[in-house]
């Protein structure tokens, strides 16, 4: 089992965390091999060993690796006990300050976003897609952690794998809508060689918004979920040959016990 990791997150004492890729589990075919996503139509007892495992390389039990329902909302769920997959809440980020539970998100070209401030013992994770980001989960995810006793200058977040600029072409639909919000967005579009078309700098984007959040220390992977076939699933990839369905990577972090 294979997971990148976060310098920045690496080094703070008493956090474990993991963008884990698609390489290690059990799961075949469209599914190899390490699937988490349980919305998939994926064997469900392989999605559930494959979860297991990556429990396993946090150093938690399996129903100690939480998720939730993700509906691309800004929506934060504080984590004070633990749930079952059929009774996750529906949202797209978690924190906490509960030792020995691992917090998941799950993406096939969405950006995950992992949080911590070590001095604080709060954690976070955030599953950012385009409209997520847009709508204000990381900073929600930022506010949340705060309630929790964090403070924005100890808060160490960390950009995971997604789809790059160079594979997310997108309409000028799209584009106008960031444009309305705000013509600062424009610097996150480059021309694509579809006229009228742009490519557009997710990743870019969130580090952006982390930025104004006033996160200190803000670290980007810089990895691409479209190009790396081997290492990731990508949604866009999987539309693009018309394959029926696609797999989806975790990110996962916990906090370990100070003794």
């Amino acid at each position: 089992m294979f997971s990148h990791k976060a310098e920045s997150l690496d080094a703070l004492p008493h956090i474990r965390h993991g963008f884990f890729t698609r390489e290690g589990g059990v799961s075949s075919g469209i599914y190899a091999s390490l699937n988490c996503g349980l919305g998939s139509d994926d064997n469900k007892g392989a999605v559930s060993e494959n979860r297991a495992r990556i429990a396993a390389d946090m150093g938690v039990s399996a129903d100690q690796l939480l998720t939730v329902h993700q509906i691309h909302s800004a929506t934060v769920q504080t984590v004070t006990d633990t749930w079952t997959p059929a009774t996750a809440p529906q949202a797209d980020a978690m924190v906490t300050t509960q030792a020995g539970v691992a917090l998941g998100v799950l993406a096939a070209d969405c950006t995950p976003v992992l949080f911590a401030d070590h001095t604080a013992r709060v954690i976070g994770a955030a599953h950012a897609g385009w409209k997520g980001a847009f709508t204000g989960v990381l900073e929600a995810t930022i506010d949340a952690m705060i309630a929790l006793g964090a403070t924005r200058n100890n808060i160490t977040a960390a950009v995971g794998p997604c789809i790059s600029r160079d594979a997310y072409e997108v309409g000028p639909e799209f584009r106008a809508r960031f444009l309305d919000a705000d013509t600062v967005n424009e610097k996150w579009f480059t021309p694509s060689a579809l006229d009228g078309h742009f490519m557009f700098d997710l990743t870019a984007f969130v580090a952006a918004r982390l930025d104004a959040a006033r996160i200190d220390t803000i670290e980007r992977l810089n990895l691409c979920t479209y190009a790396d076939e081997q290492k990731f699933f990508s949604y866009r990839r999987t539309t693009h040959r018309g394959e029926p369905d696609y797999g989806r990577q975790m990110s996962v972090i916990a906090l370990s016990p100070t003794a």
